[in-house]
């Protein structure tokens, strides 16, 4: 999988709800389709996703094939407080993509 682009806001203060933008290249393969030879092309999505902050699930979603390829996905939350974020992307067969990020709290 590619690097994913994050967006997060410069600063937050405590108790303000924050949106967090997440964008992963990826084609989304469904299983649906046939190579040049008629073959089954085989399924290969990402399948869960989920966001982290300082050490708390904050979001999650489990995608089904027809999500569209490079999916971008978008949340909000209330700021508690200073920590880091960790998003992480699982396609099948387990390949995982990790990223983590800092919230500048002031």
């Amino acid at each position: 999988m590619a690097k994913p682009r994050i967006k997060l806001p410069e600063s937050a203060k405590v108790g303000d709800i924050i949106e967090i933008k997440t964008l992963i290249s990826h084609v989304m393969e469904t299983g649906q389709r046939k190579d040049a030879e008629g073959k089954p092309i085989p399924r290969n999505i990402i399948n869960a996703f989920s966001a982290k902050f300082a050490g708390r699930e904050v979001f999650s979603a489990e995608l089904q094939p027809g999500i569209s390829a490079n999916p971008y996905l978008s949340f909000t939350m209330k700021v508690p407080g200073p920590g880091e974020f960790e998003f992480t992307w699982v396609e099948d067969g387990g390949a995982r993509t990790v990223e983590r990020l800092k919230l500048n709290v002031v």
